[in-house]
């Protein structure tokens, strides 16, 4: 895979700074979190790739057949492809911190990557992420920073999966914080302090 296995909207970093990859949800597009980052970590470089999966018109990083139903061999694929792009991204910003964002389905994505590629990144947050299958063991979880948010009344996500996800990433001996809301699958400010500190930290 390269650079441009995907269309993505893309920013150089600064000296120093870290490099940032940004996965929307579905229905959104690489647009959806950049100038979020950009308030978070100004200097920082953003690599925010576009679904390349429609539903319907909304765009996705992997198929489903139903809510919360995965196409297993299609995520085994593109999560294959999404680790490759990442990689090529990384190599082209040596001795860089690299840093995931995702939300919803781009969360799934990028929880999909770190299951099997976790030394792509330094750290990652999954916001309201939605895993329903038991991913298998990996050392190279073990501290790897993660950040989990969730609402605990999210219809999309339900709580309990959340739950075990966090279970799972805590077994693997990864360094794992989480931030709760009382609300359903939108984003809240709590949510995004917790966020701004898991980054800037």
């Amino acid at each position: 895979m390269s650079i441009s296995s995907y269309h993505a909207l893309t920013k150089p970093a600064d000296a120093g700074a870290p490099l940032v990859f940004a996965f929307h949800g579905t229905g959104g597009n690489e647009h959806q979190f950049s100038e979020l980052v950009s308030q978070i970590l100004p200097g920082a470089g953003l690599v925010s790739p576009r679904g390349d999966v429609s539903e319907h018109g909304a765009l996705r990083f992997f198929r489903r057949t139903g809510e919360g139903v995965y196409d297993m061999d299609d995520l085994a694929q593109r999560t294959e492809k999404m680790a490759g792009f990442i990689a090529a991204h990384k190599a082209a910003n040596p001795g860089r911190p690299v840093y995931g964002l995702g939300y919803s389905n781009g969360a799934n994505i990028l929880a999909s990557v770190m299951f099997k590629h976790a030394d792509l990144f330094d750290r990652a947050a999954l916001l309201h992420p939605l895993i329903p299958f038991t991913p298998e063991p990996n050392a190279e979880l073990t501290g790897k920073r993660i950040l989990i948010t969730a609402g605990e009344r999210d219809p999309i996500c339900p709580l309990p999966m959340t739950q075990a996800l966090i279970d799972y990433f805590s077994g693997q001996g990864a360094d794992v914080k989480t931030a709760f809301h009382a609300g359903g699958h939108d984003i809240r400010q709590e949510e995004l302090a917790a966020l701004r500190a898991f980054l800037t930290d």
